[in-house]
């Protein structure tokens, strides 16, 4: 299964810090989230990688490179300017194929086993999420988790971790080059039933803002 790091964003929260360096080159623990992701990717042996750019794109391009050091290759879906998460996804559609991909957000760092969703196998669904317990900056979740299967339904709600599996059926109805959010389409999903998920209760943050960065840093930091 090929993965794809979704590594285009502006990184607003982040300034000054993203004036210099793509949000997904931002260190954490030493290392860019980027690398964190790729390290983790290849040691569960995925050899094969899709990464989309815009600013500061080539920065990563330049970091990266073909992705050898991690025994992976790696191509890369341009964007002059971001096109958000479904329209990076179809924008880098034919790089990806038509199989299923794993999907990973650079902005975020998580000590998931990225080996189980490897072998996952969709089935008819469109998609399945990795959700998180509700982050203080996100109390009121995304998504209700019953018996494997993700919906809009009330009771307990979970966060979206970044991390899913996902068939490229799910952006089928965004044009290459469109600017088109993931959210939409996700929720869209749950209420057809055509989303699986499962809770991941082990380290994760979304690293958007300044301050959650040096969250994961001091946390990082007391190992």
């Amino acid at each position: 299964m090929r993965a794809m790091i979704l590594a285009a964003g502006r990184g607003e929260r982040l300034r000054p810090l993203t004036d210099a360096i793509p949000k997904a080159m931002v260190q954490a623990g030493g290392k860019p989230l980027i690398a964190w992701h790729l390290e983790r990717l290849a040691a569960c042996g995925c050899r094969e990688a899709v990464i989309n750019v815009s600013h500061l794109g080539e920065r990563i391009v330049q970091a990266i490179g073909d992705g050898a050091r991690h025994g992976m290759r790696i191509a890369y879906s341009r964007e002059a300017e971001p096109l958000e998460t479904a329209g990076g996804i179809a924008q880098a559609r034919e790089l990806l194929g038509r199989e299923p991909f794993l999907l990973v957000n650079a902005d975020v760092y998580c000590e998931f086993d990225f080996a189980r969703l490897l072998a996952f196998t969709l089935g008819t669904r469109l998609a399945h999420l990795v959700l998180v317990p509700n982050p203080p900056h996100r109390v009121g979740g995304d998504f209700s988790l019953e018996d494997g299967r993700v919906g809009n339904l009330g009771g307990a709600r979970y966060t979206y971790a970044g991390i899913a599996v996902m068939s490229p059926e799910l952006v089928a109805g965004v044009r290459p080059g469109e600017r088109a959010p993931l959210a939409p389409l996700l929720r869209s999903a749950a209420e057809r039933r055509l989303l699986s998920g499962e809770l991941y209760r082990g380290t994760w943050q979304d690293v958007g803002t300044r301050e959650r960065l040096a969250e994961l840093e001091a946390h990082l930091s007391s190992r």
